[in-house]
């Protein structure tokens, strides 16, 4: 495991910020690993942590079911941090007292610091946080202190400095608590005891010697897409067992336009083995009368599966599938704590008899994480910085069966929105942007004629690691030429659609 002897776990009781908390600890250049909180005790100290963090939830501690730990967390002298449900949780078992709130606080609060000596140091005597509960810790466990208030919470930061436990009832990890980070840093290297050893230079060392202790004497196959996370890992694995590995790009059909040749090209110019194979027809073949979103993704994971497979048959010695799988792709295709959001093609999609085993070196990571990698490992930045591309390719935008026609369509209409954003100047700032076609048609004139066409949705976010985005407000310029090259150029289109949502509530992805 990545970080190993410097690692911090953080328990998801389900709250909705649990993955930011991850991310704040990595800023910090520690290593952190989300594990549901009923991980058993032994499985814990197995893992040698420095640390413990409780996410917020959505429950209620004195509610019946209620999740909760295992009171022997705290005796394992390892220092904890309740956050949120986390530090009501903390308090309700150690022996404080937990209520309803009678002002319930949502949002930015006022908070008064009444301790700086550790984990609240470096704060003003006023700092603003960020809230969001319903419950209050009413009076503290024994041992604790109070560290920190606002009107209506009584105890907004709480720790027992004997027992290294520590409590906050608002979120540290948004960005909403300016001071949020130098609270977490605190927890970590004053409390904690961390040094910041997970560099992308100590995660490239140690996956690197992961990889060659797994693969052994072995062949692996590398699940090649063209996108930067395969092709990291591509280059990971490669720095780790050489020309042992053999990369395969399956052109399943389903790509952006001219992208099977860019991706042929750009990497036999890095010098690593290559085989193209074309299966398109075998995808559009599998998908045809499948509009269900969940099938297609779990039909094109078993064929992607059963296309490698076949190409190891004709190469000795292969018995390891190399895949660019992120952490959110495991986070969203569900966890024991996190409903399933949607089956990632590479997680979820994969079949329950498949023959090679998985090597999955960026399986802890998340994207802005992966491409500082790709850029250690000297990757060209045009693949670094390539807007995130799903598995599934144009499938999973376009709603309902997957026909050639469609294809043909959406693949015109997503060119003419790259093209445009670049020309905007815009590419890099934004984290993707691309064209949904939707399973509808409306009544349009062109041409003082009646017309039936289609529609296209244009989708623009922007966000970190893919976890949570925000739409982008493009120059009504941007979009008025958007609008006017796709029904100008597509015949088969005579309407186009902005997407203004965020996510959440809505995914990034259509499908």
């Amino acid at each position: 495991m990545p970080g190993r002897r410097e690692l911090v776990v953080v328990l998801d009781f389900g709250g909705q910020y649990t993955q930011l908390i991850a991310r704040r600890i990595r800023e910090c250049r520690v290593f952190c690993e989300i594990l549901p909180y009923h991980t058993p005790v032994d499985e814990l100290v197995a893992r040698e942590p420095r640390g413990l963090v409780f996410s917020g939830g959505p429950a209620s501690v004195y509610g019946a079911g209620a999740p909760t730990a295992d009171p022997r967390v705290y005796g394992l002298d390892v220092p904890v941090l309740g956050i949120c449900y986390g530090m009501q949780l903390m308090a309700h078992q150690l022996g404080g007292r937990v209520e309803p709130a009678a002002f319930r606080e949502y949002g930015r609060v006022r908070m008064e610091v009444l301790d700086t000596s550790d984990l609240l140091a470096g704060l003003e005597p006023q700092e603003d946080c960020w809230m969001s509960h319903g419950d209050v810790v009413r009076a503290l466990p024994p041992g604790f202190r109070l560290l920190g208030r606002t009107e209506h919470t009584p105890v907004a930061a709480m720790g027992d400095p004997a027992r290294r436990l520590y409590g906050v009832q608002f979120h540290p990890e948004v960005v909403h608590t300016p001071k949020g980070r130098t609270v977490i840093a605190n927890f970590l290297y004053r409390i904690c005891g961390c040094r910041g050893e997970w560099t992308v230079a100590s995660f490239i060392r140690q996956t690197v010697e992961e990889v060659r202790a797994q693969v052994g004497g072995a062949r692996a196959l590398c699940a090649l897409s063209g996108g930067v996370d395969s092709a990291v890992a591509a280059l990971l694995v490669h720095r780790a067992i050489g020309d042992r590995l053999t990369c395969v790009f399956v052109d399943h059909g389903l790509l952006r336009r001219g992208e099977a040749a860019r991706v042929v090209q750009a990497f036999r110019d890095l010098g690593i083995d290559l085989v193209h194979t074309d299966a398109s027809n075998r995808f559009l073949e599998a998908l045809k009368g499948v509009a269900d979103p969940e099938a297609k993704r779990k039909i094109i994971g078993r064929e992607f599966i059963r296309v490698f497979e076949e190409v190891a048959r004709g190469l000795a010695g292969v018995e390891f599938l190399v895949q660019g799988t992120l952490y959110p792709d495991v986070v969203e295709s569900g966890t024991s704590t996190a409903a399933t959001i949607k089956s990632h093609h590479n997680v979820g999609g994969l079949p329950a008899d498949m023959q090679l085993q998985l090597v999955e070196p960026l399986r802890w990571l998340f994207k802005d994480e992966v491409r500082l990698v790709g850029l250690e490992l000297g990757l060209p930045e045009e693949i670094v910085w390539r807007h995130p591309f799903p598995g599934p390719g144009l499938a999973v935008r376009i709603l309902g069966e997957v026909t050639p026609e469609k294809l043909a369509l959406v693949r015109e209409a997503d060119a003419i929105v790259e093209e445009e954003i670049r020309r905007a100047g815009l590419y890099r700032a934004v984290w993707q942007a691309f064209a949904v076609l939707p399973d509808i048609r409306s009544v349009g004139v062109m041409g003082d004629s009646r017309t039936y066409a289609h529609t296209v949705a244009v989708r623009v976010v922007t966000s970190e690691d893919g976890m949570t985005a925000d739409w982008v407000r493009l120059p009504y310029e941007v979009l008025e030429r958007l609008a006017s090259r796709i029904v100008n150029e597509i015949p088969a289109v005579n309407r186009v659609v902005y997407d203004v949502t965020s996510k959440p509530p809505a995914t990034i992805e259509w499908e």
